[in-house]
């Protein structure tokens, strides 16, 4: 069913609706409601790490926040056939409806909240719909779900659980009662998008690698006829669930509240996470993403605290930990003013050296991966990654920059690659500086020839 367009403004009509709302008292009931967020394809809990932290600064108990991650986040490419590594739409919807059910059980509540970013609202609505999911789920949250595919064009690729005209998403947009809604049972539904910054809500296919031909899906593909459909300007596919607007929304819709600014930061942190390793598919090796969730046994991981302004450590590890069968890498008692770095060893990978911006609050959600050097990486005398997890790096829109270049090196225009990596010819280790959007982290280049790496990760 095709969506009634409405025209763009800065904030869409529902957001302006949800603002007006603010000054409403909250729901008891909700505020004590579990949240489970679901990750999108290919990545992983950690994204939820900032949104946790949200929340928890609104008063929401750190025990009702969960973060699920997927074994293997990855959709099949047909999901009717099975492919190693990935995850069909009945599994994926299997799984979040154990994880549910657990978080029920633990915290004795009757219902969740559901917060998914791309995939994972797809996970929500099969659940809610089709997995008896209606009964326990009070509120969902989609934010840049492919609601109406990432392409809808007849007869390509519609065994992939992202085609529009594909029987996965048929059935889901199929009319539930005589208006026509798309959305199931009690649960109240948003959906959070962008004007027209989302990769995936694209009239043109260039990011499918179909540059030039039509996909037959608008920018307003993540809209659902029966949901609250909120529009964020300039935000890109990640930040529909992950940006501070996206909560700003996703706060509303649940309290009838708007959020206090900013986190609440604390003096002493307790950080842990989990190792996992990197896939061997070269489609998506290098790319930011998990190709599975599965903990890394054997791992060391050693941090040492660091001056933010040099990236020079400052004394011996304050941590060291050997990783179990559960992946798990600390728990770390640190400080939330210090930069730390974080050092991961794992056979058949590089030492890898990830440098971050203090960590204002607790989180077990530092979820980590060692990276692998490729032939062209070993060519070079040192190797620099940049990633922004929860987001994608915009040249026309974000001010951003690394070891003090504006333009960084494999990011094209548009909002559609969240890595940037540099191979240096310089052999003398020194300080490397990357910028976005005023967040800023140092740290240090390391040898190649001796199998190490250097990524700088962004919190934003």
């Amino acid at each position: 069913m095709k969506l009634q367009r409405r025209s763009l403004g800065l904030v869409s009509a529902a957001l302006l609706l949800l603002s007006a709302c603010a000054g409403l008292a909250p729901s008891t009931q909700a505020k004590r409601t579990p949240i489970v967020f679901v990750h999108g394809n290919g990545d992983s809990a950690a994204l939820w790490q900032t949104t946790v932290w949200r929340f928890e600064s609104n008063g929401w108990p750190t025990d009702h926040l969960h973060a699920i991650d997927v074994p293997y986040p990855l959709a099949r490419d047909a999901d009717n056939k099975a492919q190693a590594g990935r995850s069909s739409t009945q599994e994926h919807m299997a799984f979040l409806r154990d994880e549910v059910q657990g978080v029920l059980r633990r915290t004795g509540a009757s219902q969740v909240v559901l917060v998914g970013n791309s995939r994972g609202g797809n996970a929500i609505r099969n659940f809610i719909c089709n997995g008896g999911g209606a009964a326990v789920v009070s509120h969902a949250v989609l934010g840049g779900t492919p609601n109406h595919g990432v392409q809808a064009i007849p007869g390509v690729n519609e065994a992939n659980e992202f085609s529009g005209t594909g029987p996965f998403l048929k059935q889901l947009n199929a009319p539930k009662n005589a208006q026509g809604d798309e959305v199931c049972g009690p649960t109240r539904w948003i959906t959070i998008r962008s004007d027209n910054n989302d990769k995936f809500a694209q009239p043109d296919g260039l990011w499918l690698g179909m540059k030039g031909k039509p996909t037959m899906v608008g920018f307003d593909g993540p809209e659902l006829k029966g949901a609250t459909n909120v529009v964020i300007p300039k935000i890109d596919h990640r930040e529909t669930s992950y940006s501070q607007a996206a909560f700003e929304a996703t706060y509303r819709f649940i309290t009838g509240q708007s959020p206090r600014a900013g986190l609440v930061r604390q003096t002493e942190v307790v950080l842990n996470g989990k190792l996992v390793g990197l896939g061997l598919d070269p489609m998506d090796a290098g790319s930011g993403n998990f190709v599975n969730n599965l903990p890394l046994r054997g791992a060391r991981m050693e941090i040492f605290a660091t001056d933010a302004a040099t990236g020079q450590r400052q004394g011996s590890a304050v941590h060291a930990q050997t990783t179990g069968d559960d992946g798990q890498w600390g728990p770390f008692r640190g400080r939330g003013e210090t930069a730390y770095e974080f050092v991961i060893q794992a056979a058949g990978y590089a030492t890898t050296h990830i440098y971050r911006s203090p960590l204002p609050r607790s989180s077990q959600w530092l979820n980590m991966r060692p990276e692998r050097a490729n032939d062209a990486d070993r060519a070079a005398q040192a190797v620099l990654s940049f990633t922004r997890p929860r987001g994608y790096f915009d040249p026309g829109r974000d001010s951003m920059s690394l070891d003090g270049q504006s333009s960084l090196p494999g990011v094209p225009p548009g909002a559609g690659v969240a890595s940037s990596r540099l191979r240096l010819t310089d052999s003398t280790q020194r300080s490397v500086v990357a910028s976005f959007n005023g967040e800023k982290i140092v740290g240090l280049t390391w040898p190649m020839a001796q199998g190490h790496t250097t990524v700088l990760e962004l919190s934003d």
